[in-house]
């Protein structure tokens, strides 16, 4: 079987699969966030944290939470890191002690698996030893998609509620997110990922012997528990450097598919969640069409790009496992930089200029397509009003969507969500290109250095954390850059999100009249997409220009112009 049809049958069994996935778990995660029973595990966990789980809040109160529990994540975090000396199993594979974390690094690290971006500047078997890595950065594997789920939720029901200015109880949505659907589904995977080969082991590592008889040692650790809820949660960060490149950590295409498929299945499955919630499933259906139209789209072009390499004797293998090959490589591809997973199976650097603007643009839609765990489902409902206010002032209608109506501070709220990431990325982007000092971190000048720069940034914003390996950001220019990108680039749109939800909750329900725009049809879905390519078009064009589309066009001439 060729690659091309290899490829296209391991895309037809993924689609098949999250089809089959997408009814009872879109039902379930429905029923999970608006069912009154609470179990009795989550009694206990509310009874200690003196929580009362029948309490409804509001708009800041819900905000306040959020940020509370992510204050004290980061602490622990950090906590963590800097006395890792001191804690137990702290020995890299050769037998030595690790120590201590760098402040800079556990600052940055701190931020970066809060905020779900699992953006790594340290070479994890080197750095991290098994405790920081299971109580520290895989607790917050769990948890940080667990907020940002519960704040996806709380949004829809700012459109469900009427006159009550109430959007839940965060406490309550954390802990249900955990409990109910991300740790069963994590024990799950993990088997799973066991089974195809993957490394489950509280040993630091272990001696190879090579062909000339030298011996090596490799690092391993607990990792399909990690490898689960990193691709789970959408969060990205690996227990070893090469991440899901590793054999360890990917041996083969079985456990390929399943981490895709595990990064797919929760943001797909949320779009039939907001149609439970909302009372109809063809709102939920009308958004799930747009995510796919923009990961199948963008699929594409990487695959072709990468299969018909300018230069490349038919396509270009440069930095993909052989064991997988240019499908399975742009597929993974395509769908970390989609879900904002990060998680690479495959050098996104030595992608060529297309391929790897490709998965630049996934992250600079707004990671949508389909977007992180309950992320994506709140960005593509803000993109959703964006295009429903577009439309009220082509046709002279008062905006509508589900029966609220979006005024000055609702559309506020929303452009307040759009903006955030572009401001952080291109921002960011300048200052490391014109400040004195930053030049020395970049291997590569030109329009591919832009492009690496570009894409740290958008990773960085998005909560994505993929890089190009051709960037050092260990500098602390970069290392408190990224950091605040992540941070800002998490909790801004969060805030906005909450607020947006409050607001929209506090408003009656209308019924639909004969100036309603009616959501939930094709037309309803090609408008909000082309709002989605609108805003991304106007906003990057210029900086992706000079990036991977003038180095694209370089090369494509420069072939050209070879005799």
């Amino acid at each position: 079987m060729s690659d091309t049809a290899a490829g296209l049958l391991q895309l037809v069994v993924l689609l098949v699969l999250l089809a089959a996935a997408w009814r009872p778990l879109g039902d379930w995660m429905a029923h999970v966030y608006t069912t009154e029973h609470h179990w009795r595990v989550e009694r206990v966990i509310y009874r200690v944290g003196r929580v009362d789980p029948d309490s409804d809040q509001r708009a800041g109160t819900y905000a306040l939470a959020v940020l509370a529990f992510s204050l004290v994540g980061v602490l622990l975090v950090y906590a963590i890191q800097r006395l890792q000396g001191f804690l137990p199993l702290d020995a890299t594979a050769g037998g030595d002690a690790k120590g201590a974390v760098d402040p800079a690094v556990a600052f940055n690290t701190a931020i970066s698996f809060v905020t779900n971006t699992n953006w790594q500047s340290y070479v994890p078997e080197s750095t991290m030893s098994h405790v920081s890595n299971a109580a520290a950065l895989a607790v917050q594997n769990f948890v940080s998609a667990a907020v940002g789920m519960a704040v996806a939720v709380a949004l829809v029901r700012g459109f469900v509620r009427s006159r009550s200015g109430r959007i839940g109880n965060a406490w309550v949505d954390i802990t249900r997110g955990l409990v109910r659907v991300l740790v069963p589904m994590a024990t799950v995977l993990a088997v799973a990922l066991v089974a195809c080969g993957v490394v489950m082991s509280l040993r630091t590592g272990l001696t190879l012997t090579a062909a000339d008889g030298s011996t090596h040692p490799a690092a391993i650790g607990p990792v399909a528990s990690q490898e689960a809820i990193k691709e789970l949660g959408t969060n990205g960060g690996g227990i070893l450097n090469a991440n899901s490149a590793h054999p360890f950590e990917n041996p083969n295409g079985l456990s390929n598919l399943l981490e895709i498929l595990a990064m797919l299945i929760i943001p797909v499955a949320l779009t039939r969640t907001f149609g439970r919630m909302v009372g109809s499933i063809r709102q939920g259906v009308s958004l799930l069409a747009v995510m796919t139209v923009l990961w199948g789209g963008m699929l594409a072009v990487i695959w072709a790009a990468e299969a018909h390499a300018p230069g490349a004797t038919g396509s270009g293998l440069e930095g993909k496992e052989a064991r997988f090959g240019i499908p399975s490589s742009a597929l993974f591809a395509d769908t970390s930089t989609g879900t904002s997973t990060g998680a690479v199976n495959s050098l996104h650097d030595s992608y060529t200029a297309f391929g790897g603007g490709g998965t630049l643009l996934n992250m600079l839609f707004g990671e949508l397509s389909p977007g992180g765990v309950g992320t994506g489902l709140y960005s593509i409902l803000v993109i959703a009003i964006i295009a429903v206010f577009l439309a009220g002032l082509m046709v002279g209608r008062t905006p509508e969507l589900l029966g609220k109506s979006l005024g000055r501070r609702e559309v506020t709220c929303a452009a307040v969500v759009v903006l955030v990431m572009p401001t952080l990325v291109l921002l960011g982007t300048g200052a490391a290109v014109v400040l004195p000092g930053t030049a020395g971190a970049l291997t590569n000048s030109g329009p591919h250095g832009l492009s690496e720069v570009l894409y740290a940034f958008a990773s960085a914003a998005n909560n994505n954390g993929s890089a190009f390996g051709g960037l050092t950001a260990t500098s602390p220019f970069f290392q408190i850059a990224l950091g605040a990108a992540m941070l800002f680039g998490r909790f801004l749109p969060i805030l906005a999100v909450l607020a947006l939800a409050g607001l929209l909750s506090a408003q009656p329900r209308r019924a639909e009249s004969a100036g309603t725009l009616r959501t939930g049809t094709p037309l309803f879905a090609g408008l909000v997409t082309a709002t989605v390519v609108l805003v991304s078009a106007i906003t990057f064009l210029p900086a992706l220009a000079l990036s991977p589309i003038a180095e694209g066009l370089a090369a494509s001439a420069q072939i050209g112009a070879l005799p």
